[in-house]
Formats: structure tokens, C-alpha cells, sequence
């Protein structure tokens, strides 16, 4: 299996976006989907936060490249970016 590399400032982005508690626990929600997309409609059942708020914690999981996102009609469909989650977790271990 090839190794995902990261720049600087992607690693810089993933640390600030996962400084966020509630973002861990969302990215948390969606890997558990288990290769499936996780529906945007689950997250806002389980978060409490309103759907400005959750928009917001997605966009900055989405700019760090966590997390893919794709519409399906009205509906938001996520995906975590394992390989990226990968390669930030191998980079943490080198420190």
C-alpha cells in the first residue's frame, strides 16, 4: 500500500480542524459509516448544534481533506478520507 504524503500546511490544517472536540466526534460519526457515505440529516439528529453551526464544523473538516463531500438530490452525503487520516496519524507518530 503506497503512503499518502501531506504538506506542511494540509498537517497544519488537520491539527487545527481536529483541535475542535466536536469535529473529532463528527469525523468519529462519519468513519463509523464503514465505507458508506454518512447523511448530513444523521449528523445534525445526533449533534447539538444548529445547521449554520454543523455546516460550519463540516466546511472545516472538508478544507483540512478529511472528509469528502457530495450532494445527492437536496442531501449532503460524507465520506471520511481514511488515507488522509492515515497519513496525519503516521506523521504524528514520527514526532
Amino acid at each position: 500500500m503506497a503512503t499518502f504524503k501531506l504538506a506542511p500546511q494540509q498537517i497544519e490544517r488537520i491539527a487545527k480542524a481536529l483541535a475542535e472536540p466536536r469535529r473529532v466526534e463528527i469525523l468519529r460519526q462519519i468513519g463509523q459509516c464503514d465505507g458508506s457515505a454518512a447523511s448530513c440529516q444523521a449528523l445534525r439528529e445526533t449533534q447539538n448544534v444548529t445547521p449554520a453551526t454543523l455546516s460550519h464544523h463540516i466546511k472545516e473538516l472538508e478544507n483540512a481533506g478529511l472528509v469528502e463531500t457530495r450532494m445527492e438530490g437536496k442531501f449532503m452525503k460524507l465520506t471520511l478520507l481514511r488515507p488522509v487520516l492515515d497519513a496525519y496519524l503516521a506523521q504524528l507518530a514520527k514526532l
